[in-house]
C-alpha cells in the first residue's frame, strides 16, 4: 500500500458492490460521496472500516461517522431508511469522541429484523468528502468476510507550494467549492449526539451558514428564519436547502432566509437557544452595518430595503391576531344573518370587542413591535400608540373642521396653533414613523439627561416629544400620504374591477418572491380598519387558493413519496393563507407548475373583480371563508368568493396536472433563489 492510500475494511460478511448498485438514489448517484456497499451482510458484529476519531453516532444506532488521521470523512450507514426502525434492529458500543481500530467491532445489526419490517439491509460506506481528499476508487464485486479488505483508495496528492501558486486563483477557488460542497455531510457528521429534533435541525442550520459568529441577529415570519449574516460567501445555499425540514433558502432585503414552513417558530426558539437572545434582539444593529451604497441608486435600493424590513418585522408579530380577528369577525356577521344574535345584544357586544380590539388599538401593538424592530424602548412607543388611540383624541378628531390648509382640515388647535388632528385607531403608518422618531431621540435623552434621574425623565420627554411630533406634524403628513395611496388603489380597481382582478391575481404572488407583498400587507389592514373590507384583498385570496391548487395537483399525481410529503402540508398551508411553501417548496422548483398556479390566480382574480366580491376580514383563502360574509347580511360578495376560488382551484389544478409537473422533473429541480431588488437575474435557475 502506498502512503497515498487507504484501506477500507468491511463492516460485515457479505458482497462488495460499487455505490452505484446500492437501492438508495441518494447514496447511488453519490449525493453523500463515493465508496461502497455491502449486499446481502450477514447479521452480527458490525466492524469498523479504518480506524480514526468517531464524528457521530445517530441516536437510532443506524449510523455511525469516522475521521481517519488522512482526513477522510466515512460515513457507515447500516441498511436502507433504517432510521424510521427508531433503532430496534442496531446496539452501538462507540461514543462519539472515541478513537477505534480498523476492524474494530462497534455494534451489532439484526438483518432479519430489518427485512421483518420491509427495509433494505444493505450497508453504505461512504466518503464524504471524496472529491476533495480521494484521486481514484475503484470498486469490484467480491465476497467478504468481516473485517476484510473491501477497498482500497487512492488519496489526492497534496501540491507543492509552487505548484499551488502556479494553480492560482482557479485552483484556490475549486478547492473552495469542494470544500463547500462536503460541508454538509461534514456538519451532519460534526453534531453532538445529543441533540435532536428541532435541536439538531438549528444546529446543521447554524453551521452551515458560516457558524454561530457569522451570525448578526435573527428573526422569524410566518415561514422563514431570517438571518442577518456578516458574510453571506460562508453560507452553504445548496446544504442547507437540502437539510431535512428545510424547503429552500432565498436571500432578499439584506437577509438571509431559510424557508422552514410550519415548524418555523420551533425552529426559531431552538436557533436562538443556541445563539443567545442576544441576537434575537439585534436586528437594527445589524441592519446599520450593512456598506454603504455608493450611488444614488444604492441609496434608494438600500432605503427601500429597509422600509420593507422595518414594515415586515412590524406586521409579522400581529398577522395571526389579525388573521384571528377576521375570523371572528366573519363568525359574528353569520350569527347575526342568521338571527342568533342581534346587533343590540350583549352577546353580540362582547363578540364584536374580541373581533375589533385587535384592529382598534393596532397603533399600540405596532408600536410594541416596531420599537423591537427599530432599537427604541418598546414600552414607551407602545404608551405613545395608547396616545393615538385614547378616548379624548378621538373625540377631538370628531369635530368639524374650522378652516382648510392645502387641502388638510384643521379641527383642532395646540396653544391656539390650528392643527388637524386625525383619528389614529385602527392605523399603522403612524406608530411606525413614531417608533423610528423614538429610535432617535431616546439615545439622545439617553446622552444628556443625568443618571440619577434618567429613569423617570427620559420615559418622560420622549412620551411628550414623540407624541407631540406626531399629533402636530407628521401623523396628518403620514396619514395624508397612506390615504392618497389608498384612494389610488382603489381608483385603479374602479377603472376596471375586472382588469385588476386579472392583472392583481396573475401576479401577485410574483411580489411573494421579492418580499415586496409586505408593502401591500398594511395597506389591506389600514383598509379593513378605516373602511370594514377591502376588494384588494378578496383579489389576493384568490391566488393562495391557487397556489394550493398546483400543490394538490403534485400530491395528486406525483409517484414520490418525498414530494407527497412535501405537497400535502403545503397544500393545507396554501388553502390556510400561507402559500410560500408550496412557492419554495414545489411550485417555483419545477418551474411551470407556478406558471399554472399564476394562471389559475389570474382567473380566480379575474371573476372576483367580475363579481365585485368584497371581504370584511383579513384572512383568506378557504380558511377565511367567513371573511366574505356581509356583516350587513349575507350577499353575492359570499357566492362570487365561492365561484372565484372554485375557479382558482380548478384552473390550477387541471394545467399543473395536465402539463405543470411530471416526476421526472424531480430531477432536473432547480434551484430557487429570491431574487434582490434590482437585480436582473432569473428567479429560478
Amino acid at each position: 500500500m502506498s502512503e497515498h492510500s487507504v484501506r477500507l475494511l468491511s463492516p460485515a460478511s457479505g458482497t462488495i458492490i460499487p455505490i452505484g448498485q446500492v437501492p438508495d438514489k441518494v447514496f447511488a448517484s453519490q449525493g453523500v460521496g463515493d465508496g461502497f456497499g455491502v449486499a446481502n451482510p450477514a447479521s452480527g458484529e458490525m466492524r469498523t472500516p479504518v480506524a480514526g476519531k468517531i464524528t457521530m453516532v445517530a441516536k437510532t444506532g443506524h449510523a455511525i461517522g469516522i475521521r481517519t488521521e488522512e482526513g477522510l470523512d466515512l460515513l457507515v450507514h447500516l441498511g436502507i431508511d433504517t432510521v424510521e426502525l427508531e433503532g430496534k434492529p442496531f446496539t452501538l458500543n462507540v461514543e462519539r469522541g472515541a478513537q477505534v481500530e480498523a476492524g474494530e467491532v462497534f455494534g451489532t445489526m439484526d438483518t432479519q429484523a430489518i427485512e421483518d419490517a420491509g427495509k433494505n439491509t444493505t450497508i453504505i460506506v461512504a466518503v464524504t468528502n471524496s472529491k476533495k481528499k480521494l484521486e481514484a476508487i475503484e470498486v469490484e464485486e467480491h465476497q467478504v468476510n468481516a473485517g476484510e479488505l473491501a477497498v482500497e483508495v487512492t488519496l489526492r496528492a497534496a501540491k507543492p507550494a509552487a505548484e499551488a501558486g502556479a494553480a492560482g486563483a482557479a485552483g484556490a477557488a475549486a478547492a473552495a467549492a469542494a470544500d463547500k460542497q462536503d460541508s454538509g455531510k461534514a456538519v451532519a457528521q460534526q453534531r453532538p449526539a445529543e441533540l435532536s429534533g428541532f435541536d439538531a435541525l438549528a444546529w446543521d442550520i447554524l453551521n452551515l451558514i458560516g457558524g454561530k459568529e457569522n451570525v448578526k441577529s435573527v428573526t422569524h415570519c410566518i415561514t422563514r428564519e431570517r438571518f442577518y449574516l456578516h458574510d453571506e460567501s460562508k453560507a452553504n445555499d445548496a446544504a442547507v436547502a437540502e437539510l431535512e425540514g428545510v424547503i429552500d433558502v432565498v436571500k432578499a432585503g439584506g437577509q438571509y432566509q431559510v424557508v422552514i414552513g410550519p415548524d418555523v417558530e420551533d425552529v426559531y426558539d431552538a436557533i436562538v437557544k443556541q445563539l443567545g437572545e442576544d441576537k434575537a434582539a439585534g436586528e437594527q444593529e445589524a441592519v446599520e452595518q450593512k456598506p454603504r451604497p455608493d450611488s444614488a441608486i444604492g441609496w434608494v435600493k438600500q432605503g427601500f430595503s429597509s422600509l420593507i424590513g422595518v414594515i415586515t418585522g412590524s406586521m409579522i408579530p400581529i398577522i395571526g391576531l389579525l388573521a384571528a380577528s377576521g375570523i371572528i369577525k366573519g363568525i359574528l356577521s353569520l350569527l347575526t344573518t342568521f338571527n342568533v344574535t342581534t346587533q343590540d345584544s350583549n352577546t353580540f357586544q362582547i363578540i364584536n370587542a374580541m373581533s375589533d380590539s385587535v384592529f382598534y388599538f393596532l397603533p399600540i401593538f405596532v408600536g410594541f413591535t416596531a420599537a423591537k424592530r427599530l432599537g427604541a424602548d418598546p414600552i414607551i412607543v407602545a404608551i405613545i400608540g395608547g396616545v393615538l388611540t385614547h378616548p379624548s383624541i378621538v373625540d377631538l378628531s370628531g369635530q368639524e373642521a374650522s378652516r382648510d390648509f392645502l387641502s388638510v382640515p384643521l379641527n383642532g388647535d395646540f396653544f391656539g396653533l390650528p392643527i388637524n388632528i386625525a383619528s389614529y385607531s385602527y392605523s399603522i403608518f403612524p406608530i411606525i414613523v413614531a417608533a423610528w422618531v423614538a429610535s432617535k431621540v431616546e439615545p439622545w435623552l439617553k446622552r444628556i439627561v443625568p443618571n440619577t434621574v434618567r429613569m423617570i425623565f427620559v420615559p418622560l420627554l420622549e412620551v411628550v416629544i414623540v407624541s407631540l411630533a406626531i399629533l402636530l406634524v407628521l401623523g396628518p403628513v403620514v396619514m395624508l400620504i397612506s390615504g392618497g395611496i389608498a384612494n389610488a388603489i382603489q381608483w385603479l380597481y374602479d377603472l376596471s374591477p375586472t382588469i385588476s382582478g386579472l392583472f392583481i391575481g396573475g401576479f401577485y404572488q410574483v411580489l411573494v418572491i421579492f418580499g415586496l407583498h409586505w408593502a401591500v400587507i398594511p395597506l389591506v389592514a389600514q383598509d379593513i380598519a378605516n373602511t370594514g373590507h377591502s376588494y384588494l384583498n378578496a383579489i389576493i385570496s384568490a391566488t393562495m387558493v391557487a397556489q394550493g391548487g398546483a400543490a394538490l395537483a403534485i400530491l395528486v399525481k406525483s409517484k414520490i413519496q418525498k414530494i407527497k410529503g412535501l405537497a400535502g402540508p403545503a397544500t393545507i398551508s396554501a388553502f390556510c393563507g400561507v402559500t410560500e411553501p408550496a412557492m419554495y417548496g414545489l411550485n417555483l422548483k419545477y418551474g411551470r407548475t407556478f406558471i399554472m398556479a399564476s394562471i389559475g390566480g389570474a382567473a380566480g382574480g379575474l371573476l372576483t373583480g367580475l363579481f365585485n366580491v368584497n371581504m370584511w376580514g383579513f384572512t383568506g383563502s378557504l380558511i377565511g371563508f367567513t371573511s366574505f360574509v356581509n356583516p350587513d347580511g349575507l350577499d353575492f360578495s359570499f357566492w362570487g368568493f365561492l365561484i372565484a376560488s372554485g375557479v382558482a382551484l380548478a384552473v390550477s389544478f387541471t394545467l399543473t396536472y395536465l402539463f405543470g409537473f411530471k416526476d421526472s422533473d424531480v430531477e432536473q429541480a432547480r434551484e430557487v433563489k429570491k431574487v434582490r431588488l434590482g437585480n436582473r437575474e432569473p428567479v429560478a435557475k
